[in-house]
């Protein structure tokens, strides 16, 4: 997966916002104001971070050793970082961005939620 696939798939999911909140180099995916996946646009190799279940971050880091890292800049127990451009299968990258999103939209307000399905 390259970054503009990783954009486009990241900008399909329902009420998804990008923004450059940091600065001009750091691409934030939100769902409904809430930030689910960043990445560095400057940062080689291609890399993002997704939140992820603690537990779940552990395994991945362990399996895919130097492909998925602790959260760069981020809470290492709940962010990982993932490197794009590597040898880890497509399914498993789009199931590491829907976990984030997912996990984010459960975390939301049941009034946010609830918008959310309405949008």
């Amino acid at each position: 997966m390259n970054i503009e696939e990783f954009r486009e798939y990241c900008l399909s999911k329902k009420a998804v916002t990008e923004s450059f909140p940091f600065d001009r180099h750091t691409l934030v995916f939100k769902v409904m104001g809430k930030m689910f996946a960043l990445t560095g646009l400057e940062r080689l190799p291609t890399q993002v971070n997704l939140k992820c279940d603690p537990a779940r971050a552990v395994e991945l880091r362990s399996e895919y050793d130097g492909l998925i890292l602790p959260g760069y800049h981020m809470s290492k127990i709940h962010w990982n970082t993932v490197l794009l451009n590597s040898n880890l299968p497509h399914s498993l990258l789009i199931d590491l961005i829907d976990h984030s999103y997912e996990l984010v939209v459960a975390s939301l307000t049941k009034k946010a939620r609830e918008e959310l399905e309405n949008f």
